[in-house]
């Protein structure tokens, strides 16, 4: 991700979440590198952005701070994809817990979270506002 890509991620990010983050934490995101790895999908035919991650990579852990793709592009497996590459990535690097948060309201998400391995380790009561709502957190312990 790019400071030129902004404008197409906040879009996506507007189109995904109740509370979207400011283009100021996305622009956090990209300075905050070598620990932030903020990352766009690029439709290889369209040249646009189609979805993002972002998450962080300290030592052996990595916590997933936001991943979304764009409604015209999901249920075609591009998230799963992404996540199981990402994964593949991070363990090849030595990394041994992947963690993040999740609404439970996000049935899609919490869905292809637990189809990839990730086992729940707790509420955070309170976590999400607008509207407000507890988060599960998740955890996916990679082996060598």
């Amino acid at each position: 991700m790019e400071e030129k890509d902004l404008a197409q991620v906040l879009a996506i990010e507007h189109l995904s979440f109740p509370n979207p983050w400011h283009e100021s934490t996305f622009l956090g995101e990209i300075q905050h590198r070598p620990i932030s790895f903020p990352l766009v999908i690029v439709h290889e035919t369209l040249g646009r952005v189609i979805g993002y991650i972002i998450f962080w990579a300290i030592s052996e852990d990595v916590q997933i701070n936001n991943i979304a793709i764009h409604p015209d592009f999901r249920r075609m497996g591009i998230g799963e994809r992404v996540l199981r590459q990402v994964i593949e990535e991070v363990k090849s690097r030595g990394a041994r817990l992947i963690t993040l948060e999740v609404r439970p309201s996000n049935t899609a998400a919490v869905t292809l979270y637990k189809k990839l391995g990730f086992k729940m380790m707790g509420i955070r009561k309170g976590y999400y506002t607008f509207p407000p709502e507890d988060a599960i957190v998740l955890g996916l312990r990679l082996t060598s």
